[in-house]
């Protein structure tokens, strides 16, 4: 008991320092920001994730992924668009993002629908925002206003990306450490990773846990041998490391709350996941696992409530609205 309560103190410690370290400010989000420069802004990002999600329902863990990433760097300020230039290294070639990261093409599919309606006006940031948003709904996920107003960064990270971005081999200690340093506590964190619900996985990012403690953690029965035995003949211990898994094996393209009930029988696909269930040290995680593995309505709201303050991570540098959301402005 005195080792997990050392743990838990260190991890608020380190929270606290790092949440001190980036500024946010808020001050300038607003539910009507575009009320009179884009009044139509958000019915067209909408319209178009429509057509994406009709076309392939990846696309709405793809939207929501890209947010995620853009906002654990420098804050939700469109950085992790920016494609490298002469004078500029971008973070799509960072450890997280590098061959995982898609859906650059759908951004500027709806970007350019922005600046045919209002040129210059809504930025590449907020555009994740509500893309985001509507991704969740569309595949079945719940509601929750968008704060608009964010700016665009006129620089990336790449360093950042490479540190500051949750890794899938990660364990608690600095899966909580990371989001505590975020401004984001093990409630977020917890109701976050949920978004896993209707994520892919690349064999590389989860070979080393099919290979090591996945039968420690799950059930010996034939239905989770089997799962098993899938997942190695998709990812051998070498090679193929781009082959995908869904980490909601059941539901993979429904926004609900299965995956957590895959961490109660210790089938999490990623080590960073069933850590949250499975980690001695996770007392508060597994609580909230078993939670929202019985509650979808508490699932939903405490996955809105986070979405909203982790978008709320603005970069206190400010910026510029894109024209291109590949490129600052020149």
């Amino acid at each position: 008991m005195y080792s997990y309560l050392s743990l838990a103190l260190m991890i608020y410690i380190l929270g606290v320092l790092g949440s001190r370290g980036s500024a946010q400010d808020v001050s300038k989000l607003s539910l009507k920001y575009y009320d009179k420069s884009c009044p139509n802004a958000q019915q067209l990002v909408r319209t178009e994730m429509e057509c994406a999600v009709r076309e392939n329902p990846r696309n709405a863990a793809l939207m929501l992924r890209l947010h995620f990433h853009d906002c654990f760097v420098q804050g939700c300020d469109g950085s992790v668009l920016l494609d490298d230039t002469e004078t500029l290294v971008g973070e799509k070639k960072a450890s997280q993002n590098l061959n995982s990261l898609i859906g650059f093409d759908l951004v500027d599919r709806i970007k350019n629908q922005l600046e045919g309606e209002c040129p210059g006006v809504v930025s590449c940031a907020d555009l994740l925002a509500i893309a985001a948003r509507d991704a969740v709904i569309l595949v079945g996920g719940p509601y929750w206003d968008v704060p608009v107003g964010r700016q665009d960064s006129k620089t990336a990270n790449l360093e950042k990306a490479n540190t500051d971005i949750p890794a899938p081999t990660q364990n608690l200690f600095a899966l909580v450490t990371n989001f505590l340093g975020k401004g984001l506590s093990v409630q977020d964190m917890v109701a976050l990773v949920g978004s896993h619900t209707i994520g892919m996985a690349r064999c590389v990012n989860f070979r080393e846990r099919i290979y090591g403690d996945f039968r420690a953690t799950s059930d010996s029965d034939l239905n989770s041998m089997a799962y098993l035995s899938k997942l190695q003949s998709l990812c051998p211990e070498r090679g193929h490391d781009n082959k995908l898994s869904p980490m909601d094996y059941v539901s993979p393209n429904m926004f609900d709350n299965i995956f957590y009930r895959s961490l109660l029988n210790g089938k999490g696909l990623l080590n960073s996941d069933q850590e949250m269930y499975s980690s001695f040290t996770g007392i508060e995680t597994a609580k909230l696992v078993k939670t929202y593995a019985a509650d979808p309505l508490a699932f939903f709201k405490h996955f809105s409530d986070a979405m909203v303050k982790m978008g709320n991570i603005t970069n206190p540098e400010g910026g510029e609205v894109r024209k291109n959301c590949r490129f600052v402005n020149t």
